[in-house]
């Protein structure tokens, strides 16, 4: 059993399982019953997602290909992840990799400069199954 991090919109893979979106907005233009058709997500977990501030952060960065301002994102975005919430959410997302198939992403396309990198990260630091 895995986890896999995705690009929302893009074909599913075979076996991947429910597909999660942490993503802070929903798609654009897309009725709310079409998101997992359209394969996006089945389910809205914004909980992951940075804060919009952090948001904007990542978005200045990646358009000025900024390395400092995109390691400061990481730096951020990882003290979010650290607070009780979010930090027991990633515990309960690893042990389930080792349990059942589903996937987490987000719409960037550059995965090495979307906050699903870290994401990943930090479910391989607490041991899922990441695939």
């Amino acid at each position: 059993m895995t986890v896999r991090i995705v690009r929302l919109g893009s074909a599913r893979q075979q076996d991947e399982g429910l597909r999660i979106g942490t993503v802070r907005r929903p798609p654009r233009g897309v009725p709310k019953t079409e998101f997992a058709s359209r394969d996006f997500y089945d389910v809205w977990y914004p909980q992951l997602s940075p804060v919009p501030e952090l948001v904007q952060a990542a978005q200045t960065a990646q358009a000025a290909h900024d390395q400092r301002a995109w390691d400061t994102f990481v730096k951020q975005f990882r003290k979010q992840m650290a607070e009780p919430d979010a930090s027991r959410t990633l515990d309960l997302l690893a042990a389930l990799s080792h349990q059942s198939n589903f996937s987490i992403g987000c719409y960037c396309e550059d995965e090495a400069h979307c906050h699903r990198s870290v994401l990943r990260a930090l479910l391989t630091e607490r041991g899922a199954d990441v695939r």
